[in-house]
């Protein structure tokens, strides 16, 4: 009857609004998974350079120049043959090898610099910070690349009371300062296996991780 299909319809629609903010109200939106993105989608960002990290300096065809385990001193400054107190912390490591390649080039013709992260601390801002239900709440420096996955392992998965489910990513726009929420679903990721609950991090996320209620 055109009452009752009526109503049918008004009921579904009140039912879908229902889930609408049901899924509102849980907060967070969803990030792709890891598996889904390509190299060529994934994030550009290279490593940005630390104190206290460990660098390796190749110069081609005069290693005498280059340098193995030198550590950024806290004043964020290296020191290596014929180059003396240079800036290291803020810059990617292609950078760094272009500032001494212009400081040896007042000794040597063209010198051909690389600068390698051996041993990684990590820039403030370029941290991942986990915390709340884990074994070991930590702040890990980014690797290109990192996952969700890759940093649980690294604090050692969840603790027995963890709410894995309803986990969040905090994760702040360079561009505006504002900050997003995005749901993640640790549990299924860890104890299901599931590689879509993988997703990507960026540098400076936060993932906090809740205790179950019961």
């Amino acid at each position: 009857m055109p009452g009752t299909k009526r109503f049918s319809k008004l009921l579904a629609g009140s039912a879908l609004a229902a889930l609408s903010l049901a899924g509102c109200a849980s907060g967070g939106q969803q990030l792709p998974p890891a598996s889904t993105i390509s190299a060529q989608d994934q994030p550009g960002e290279e490593y940005l350079i630390g104190a206290l990290d460990e660098l390796t300096i190749h110069v081609w065809r005069n290693p005498e120049l280059g340098a193995e385990k030198i550590q950024v001193r806290p004043d964020g400054r290296i020191t290596t043959p014929l180059v003396t107190d240079m800036p290291a912390v803020g810059k990617t490591p292609s950078m760094l090898a272009q500032d001494i390649r212009l400081q040896l080039s007042q000794y040597i013709e063209e010198p051909l610099v690389s600068v390698i992260v051996t041993k990684f601390e990590g820039a403030i801002s370029q941290r991942i910070r986990i915390i709340g239900a884990t074994e070991q709440p930590a702040s890990l420096p980014y690797r290109a690349n990192m996952t969700v996955l890759d940093a649980l392992i690294a604090v050692g998965g969840l603790s027995e009371f963890a709410a894995g489910n309803r986990s969040k990513l905090i994760r702040r726009n360079k561009s505006t300062g504002q900050q997003a929420e995005y749901s993640l679903r640790l549990g299924d990721l860890l104890k299901k296996g599931d590689s879509r609950a993988n997703v990507l991090l960026q540098p400076g996320d936060v993932i906090i991780i809740p205790e179950s209620m019961f």
